[in-house]
Formats: C-alpha cells, structure tokens, sequence
C-alpha cells in the first residue's frame, strides 16, 4: 500500500489584504529608547534555556479577520523567527505561524489617548498570557506599573510583578541612565530582583573578562620566562661544575694520583 504523502508546507491563509508594516512615527525619545531596552537586555543577557522572540513595534495577528494590534514589546517563549522573514507571511507575529500567542506584552504609556481596556480584550481573545503597563509619567494615574494574567477570558491584576515563575522572568523599575538619557526605566530581572545587566554593561563585563584572562596569560608567560632563564642558569652552573670538576682530575692525574 503506498504511503499517505503530505504537504511540504501547510497551507496558510492569504494575507496580501493585512497591513504589516505602515509609516507611523514612534511617540517620543523616551518611548523609542524602553521599547529598545527591554527586547535588548533580553537578547543580551537573559538565558532562560528555551528559545525566544522578544520585539518591539510588531504587529501581532490573531487572524486574517481583523488588524494587527501592536505592542510596544512583547516576548514569546519557545519559539524562533523564521529563517527567511521577509515574505509578507513572516513579516509580522501571525499566531498560526508561531503556533501560539506571546507570553508577556507590554504597552508603554506616552500620553492620554487610547484605550489601553480595548487592547486588554483584545490581548485576552488572542491569549496572551501576561499583560503589563507603564506609565512612567503617570498619564493613567499614580501608579507607574500595572501587570495581570490571564484567567479564562479576561485579566486578573497581579500584585507582584518582580518574578514570574512561569516565564522565568522579572520586571522591576529603575532609574538611572540609559545610553544619553536618564530616567524611569522598565527592566527585566532575575530571581530576588537581580537586574538583568544591560548590552552595554555585558559588553564591559566581557572586555573586563578578556583583559583579566590576558593579564593571567602575561603572568604566566613571565613566570615561564623566569622558570626558564632560572634553568638555563642552573644549566651553565652545573655545567661549569663539570669544567671544574674535569680539571681537578685532569691536575690530579698528572700528580700520579689515582682516583
């Protein structure tokens, strides 16, 4: 009986009519430098064992039915990008292609406008699992952090956000400097809120690393060079003992001396 044969590839719906990509600006300096941030310091220092997407700006589909909504940053576990991501179908996050929604949103508030309620739903249709705000310059109230999980169909509000169990993962605020620019930053954490360190620091760290294993390597070497010139004057004194040594019996022969 000849084996069933399958497809290749699975069929996919058609996307030529959804907008991917448009030409909105980002809302400001501050919006543009924690929306690079966040998605930076995970590539740079997060190891959680499993595979990950972390972005920002890109349009997340739940289906052809309607249009993207866009996260400011979102993270998604136990999956990768497409090798190649420029054919429209893998330009943006389309759940059917990932084969899940992402674990972690979050939306960065810059001003008064928008319904931060109507992405929520949205996020919960799609089954995002952790929904965080920041509003580092309280448009929304006096509170800078807001964060919920999923149960069912709607979120509940979590009390805590510095460690997730389920992703491996923290959010804390800090202030301090960014680049060219200080302020209230959200950063991803470790257990005990152990800041994850920043592309710049892990690049320091690695430069300190280099140079720690280079000044290693140099005392080394200079220890072989001593070990070795004290050989080699070791050498020439036992050589000479042999000299001296050759003589006196050279002179004790021509006394008549046996040995």
């Amino acid at each position: 009986m000849e084996a069933l044969r399958y497809e290749e590839e699975p069929l996919e719906p058609d996307v030529s009519h959804l907008v991917t990509e448009d030409d909105a600006p980002v809302d400001s300096w501050i919006s543009e430098k924690q929306m690079r941030l966040f998605p930076n310091i995970l590539h740079a220092s997060w190891k959680p064992g499993r595979p990950f997407v972390a972005a920002a700006d890109v349009g997340l589909f739940g289906s052809v039915d309607e249009p993207a909504v866009v996260p400011d940053i979102m993270v998604s576990l136990d999956v990768t990008l497409p090798e190649d991501c420029r054919p429209k179908g893998r330009r943006s996050y389309f759940t059917w292609v990932f084969g899940k929604a992402p674990d972690l949103v979050i939306e960065v508030v810059s001003n008064r406008e928008g319904s931060e309620v109507e992405k929520a739903q949205r996020y919960a249709r799609l089954g995002v699992r952790y929904y965080v705000i920041f509003d580092p310059e309280r448009w929304l109230g006096e509170r800078v952090l807001r964060g919920y999980v999923l149960h069912g169909l709607s979120y509940v509000e979590l009390l805590d956000l510095s460690w997730l169990e389920e992703l491996g993962l923290g959010l804390v605020t800090w202030q301090g400097r960014f680049e060219d620019m200080d302020g209230l930053w959200l950063r991803p954490c470790g257990p005990d809120k152990a800041l994850l360190p920043l592309p710049a620091e892990v690049a320091e760290e690695a430069q300190a690393q280099v140079e720690e294993e280079r000044a290693r390597a140099d005392v080394a070497e200079t220890r072989a060079e001593a070990a070795e010139e004290r050989a080699e004057q070791e050498r020439v004194l036992a050589s000479q003992e042999r000299d001296r040594a050759e003589r006196l019996l050279a002179r004790l022969r021509e006394l008549g001396v046996e040995e």
